[in-house]
């Protein structure tokens, strides 16, 4: 099994900043991808941003220049740098992996169990 633990959450002002992070645990092998995605009230979830083990990164257009994601792979952990935060970046944020287990050698998908961005105006 594998665990994601996010922290970072909390409540900031439009035009503050926070930062996500996110640990992968457990029986990992390698990890192939690691990403950020947010659901608010009443919409759906939404990609917010990945990375892949070569380093690529990936945004979704209302978060480009403002939004930075990280990756430290000797900690299987994964930061979400947020700048400028705007009241519509409000939202659960949860933590994404997709891993090689060590064990089964199985690609395997895993969700954390997200953590709350409330941003005021």
């Amino acid at each position: 099994q594998v665990q994601l633990v996010e922290s970072g959450g909390g409540l900031v002002q439009a035009g503050g900043s926070l930062t996500l992070s996110c640990v992968a645990s457990g029986r990992i092998f390698s990890i192939n991808a690691m990403a950020w995605h947010r659901q608010a009230p009443g919409k759906q979830r939404e990609l917010v941003a990945s990375i892949f083990s070569a380093g690529i990164t990936n945004y979704a257009d209302s978060v480009k220049g403002r939004f930075t994601i990280s990756r430290d792979n000797a900690k299987n952990t994964v930061l979400l740098q947020m700048n400028s935060l705007k009241p519509e970046d409000t939202a659960v944020y949860y933590c994404y992996t997709l891993l090689r287990e060590r064990a089964s050698g199985k690609s395997m998908e895993y969700w954390g169990k997200g953590t709350l961005v409330t941003v005021s105006s």
